[in-house]
């Protein structure tokens, strides 16, 4: 067990900051809830916009950028948007500061003659500017994305998870019918399922949220929902379907078809940095972080073991046979052509994804190393030292399982090692899969999901009819929200977990992140 991480069982909460230390993932900033992210946790999250981005692209999405800065005003325009967002705007006053009688002080100078808000979305400024840029029904649909960092004031913070910074993507399309806005809002929120299962590993529930819980402007959100190791839920990524709502508000017309004006429809879709926390707290362990291998920066750490010269040059030309088994002679060519002393040198695995096989030449004890990589949550470590050579095998370790076993030099291939990488993906998210179903339980009273809840956590599947008054009363009294009508509904009918009255609706509640 890691002496610098506290166990799950013991303080879960702090084995999450501890992990994210101890892989140097992120950090905490001088501004107070704004975090730092550090270049392994950038890593990461360069590799779910790669992804991301493709599947936006496929599905006929461009990116685009809009101003970090928006008019007070824009937000005042759609009146459920502005009194959702308000209480965590940051806001911005004056233009420029000048100096004041006290030495070393700064004051404001210039008020702005209307303040501007620092994004906490961008469904406003979209729709300043879709309104000038669409005309006719030939403009339909516009399919625009961008990445950006957008600002929330939390004054309840945890790293990635939530903090008043952080970094997203967000979509936002017009339409010409309701239909085809209701198949877009749809059709990504299927893109973000099948990101967090296939590239994540996390298992999710996809569904619609309540109209308590939906996004202010919406007309409705749909979303998918994950459970972390804790039997807490995690909202992972939503798609809102926002009707004509801001079509309206900033009037963004179109002459149809029939040649009459006419508000287009809109949607807006979100993923964020809070993947990460997702990834971490879906996947970790008591050693630390457990990377999916399609999102860890390196999938595989080779470990040099030597005492002499000698014995190090005989590695060393061992461990280059290895290399260019994996990722070609050219890549271990270039490889030599950079000055070598006791540092980590890379090699592209794949130059698509900018993974990495890493070789661990630092003047650091073997056994060092070994925890350096593992508290990364490296896929996959290999060893070698003067005796695997001599039997032409290396010692391979196994991130997930802990396990090991020797390998022969001669079954070494870049498909041998992605076999071994699509294995282990299929492995955790099968474990993150077990742990989800084993902790979704049924309730058929109000006192067996608050029993539920309190001592085992997790989802609980109920009947109820969604009531902004009753899901309040819920949350006072167990902390616990619907997190998503799910679309998988069982059919038939039965008594509302809290009213006792027929309904025909299954939710799934669970106190969450």
């Amino acid at each position: 067990m890691a002496k610098n991480i506290k166990p799950r069982k013991d303080d879960y909460n702090q084995w999450y900051i501890d992990v994210i230390k101890a892989a140097q993932l992120a950090d905490y900033s001088p501004v107070k809830g704004c975090m730092v992210i550090r270049p392994e946790g950038y890593a990461i999250w360069e590799a779910i916009q790669r992804d991301l981005d493709r599947r936006f692209k496929e599905t006929g999405h461009v990116n685009a950028y809009f101003p970090l800065l928006i008019p007070t005003s824009f937000l005042a325009k759609e009146a459920e948007h502005v009194e959702g967002f308000a209480m965590e705007c940051a806001v911005v006053t004056h233009s420029r500061l000048e100096k004041s009688d006290k030495p070393g002080v700064l004051k404001p100078a210039a008020p702005l003659e209307e303040p501007l808000v620092i994004r906490p979305t961008s469904e406003t400024m979209f729709g300043h500017m879709y309104a000038q840029w669409i005309q006719s029904y030939r403009d339909l649909p516009l399919l625009i994305n961008q990445w950006c960092n957008v600002m929330r004031w939390e004054m309840r913070t945890r790293l990635f998870l939530r903090t008043a910074e952080f970094l997203w993507q967000e979509g936002h399309t017009a339409h010409e019918t309701a239909e085809e806005a209701e198949a877009e809002t749809r059709r990504m929120l299927g893109v973000y399922a099948d990101f967090a299962e296939q590239v994540l590993a996390i298992p999710v529930v996809k569904g619609r949220k309540t109209d308590s819980e939906k996004f202010p402007g919406a007309d409705v959100t749909y979303c998918i929902e994950a459970l972390m190791q804790d039997g807490k839920a995690l909202q992972a990524g939503t798609s809102h379907n926002l009707g004509q709502n801001f079509s309206k508000a900033f009037d963004i017309k179109f002459l149809g078809r029939d040649q009459k004006q006419q508000h287009v429809w809109t949607t807006s879709w979100g993923l964020s940095t809070r993947m990460i926390g997702a990834t971490i707290m879906a996947h970790g362990d008591d050693e630390g972080l457990v990377l999916p291998p399609k999102v860890a920066p390196t999938v595989a750490a080779i470990v040099p073991i030597f005492k002499s010269p000698e014995e190090r040059a005989k590695v060393r030309a061992f461990i280059d046979r290895i290399v260019t088994a994996l990722v070609g002679h050219d890549a271990v060519a270039a490889a030599a052509n950079r000055a070598k002393g006791d540092d980590v040198e890379s090699y592209f695995f794949d130059r698509l994804t900018h993974q990495r096989i890493a070789v661990d030449w630092r003047d650091t004890r073997p056994g060092d190393k070994q925890y350096f990589w593992e508290q990364r949550g490296v896929p996959f470590r290999l060893e070698v030292g003067p005796r695997d050579v001599d039997a032409g095998a290396f010692v391979f370790k196994e991130r997930l399982d802990r396990g090991k076993s020797t390998v022969q030099i001669g079954e070494v291939c870049a498909p041998w090692l992605r076999a071994k990488l699509d294995q282990m993906h299929a492995a955790l998210f099968d474990r993150a899969k077990k742990f989800r179903d084993e902790n979704t339980r049924d309730a058929a009273t109000y006192d067996q999901m608050k029993e539920i809840l309190q001592k085992q956590g997790g989802f609980v599947r109920a009947w109820f009819t969604p009531s902004r008054e009753n899901e309040t009363r819920i949350k006072d009294q167990t902390k616990a929200t619907v997190r998503c009508i799910p679309f998988d509904q069982p059919g038939g009918r039965g008594k509302d977990i809290f009213t006792g009255q027929e309904s025909d609706t299954q939710v799934l509640f669970a106190v969450a992140y």
